[in-house]
């Protein structure tokens, strides 16, 4: 006979083996690294840069009716993700929007860290270069060269704002600016100054202050810009809010017109799912404050004004 001793020190192995078996994990599994994308549903893919094996390209949205005969507008919109992360399939709703506006709409990759390696200063870099190729190809695309304006979320508002900058770029392999440059700015959340007073800094720049000097928008545009308009939360924890008014004050004391949107309690990303209902609300008014501002350029037709109430 088997004492009752052993009997429950074999129950409580046995439990406690079962235990060990079914308990989850607690590791949290590890992100997937992103893809970039080759093709994206509604846009048709063009390679418009190679960089030793990397492939970029630009995904664009042409709107109803199109033909190559048109010179439609153009709005080029660039993902946010700090240099980075971040692929075009989180752009190329805007183009959609675009596209539905009429003009052409156009959601480009660019070198982020995590997946092609880049530095800010090649993210600078692919973005004059999307634009230059734009307009190189503008009769077979439809578009005009002369009525691009660009827009961007975060870094890609900072990418976005050096396409309208002359100067040569901080790249190695600068292609140039655009030519015309483009004519009008829409900033979401955008990185401007990228010294240590705003996003970016000697830490993000290999520990060079002259690096992120000679990225800083502020530091380097022009005198002279064309019609700018930015949108920023508060309450952005990412990007401080104040260098966006900054930027907006450094502008308009040089004669240029600049608008700030202001979303009073929102953070970074602000109409983004996080935020519930006041993200969403906070992205129709983004949309319907880009479409006036657009059609103020003569860029699209104004919207239709509400009737009066009978």
């Amino acid at each position: 006979r088997v004492p009752s001793s052993l009997l429950l020190l074999a129950g409580a192995s046995a439990l406690l083996a079962q235990t060990n078996v079914t308990a989850p994990s607690t590791t949290p599994s590890p992100t997937p690294p992103e893809v970039t994308p080759l093709a994206l549903p509604g846009s048709e893919p063009f390679v418009y840069r190679q960089t030793g094996t990397n492939e970029l390209r630009l995904h664009v949205v042409k709107p109803a009716g199109w033909q190559a005969s048109d010179k439609n507008p153009c709005l080029v919109m660039f993902f946010g993700g700090g240099w980075a992360s971040g692929t075009p399939e989180k752009s190329v709703g805007w183009a959609k929007w675009a596209a539905k506006l009429g003009m052409i709409g156009v959601a480009p990759d660019y070198r982020t860290r995590k997946r092609l390696g880049g530095t800010p200063e090649d993210c600078i870099s692919d973005a004059r270069a999307a634009v230059r190729w734009l307009q190189e190809h503008a009769a077979e695309l439809g578009l005009d060269p002369a009525k691009i304006a660009v827009m961007g979320a975060s870094a890609g508002g900072h990418i976005a704002a050096w396409t309208v900058i002359p100067k040569k770029g901080p790249g190695a392999d600068d292609p140039g600016s655009p030519d015309p440059l483009p004519v009008a700015l829409v900033l979401v959340n955008p990185v401007s100054d990228t010294k240590d007073g705003g996003y970016g800094g000697t830490k993000r720049f290999g520990g060079s202050s002259e690096r992120a000097l000679a990225c800083s928008v502020p530091d380097q545009m022009p005198a002279t810009m064309p019609p700018v308009l930015i949108f920023h939360g508060t309450k952005d924890e990412t990007v401080p809010y104040a260098n966006s008014a900054a930027l907006m004050e450094k502008l308009k004391a040089n004669g240029n017109r600049c608008e700030l949107v202001t979303f009073d309690g929102l953070g970074h990303s602000y109409y983004s799912s996080k935020f519930g209902e006041a993200g969403a609300a906070a992205k129709i008014k983004t949309q319907d404050e880009t479409a006036k501002f657009l059609a103020s350029l003569g860029l699209v037709p104004a919207p239709p004004k509400p009737r009066d109430p009978q």
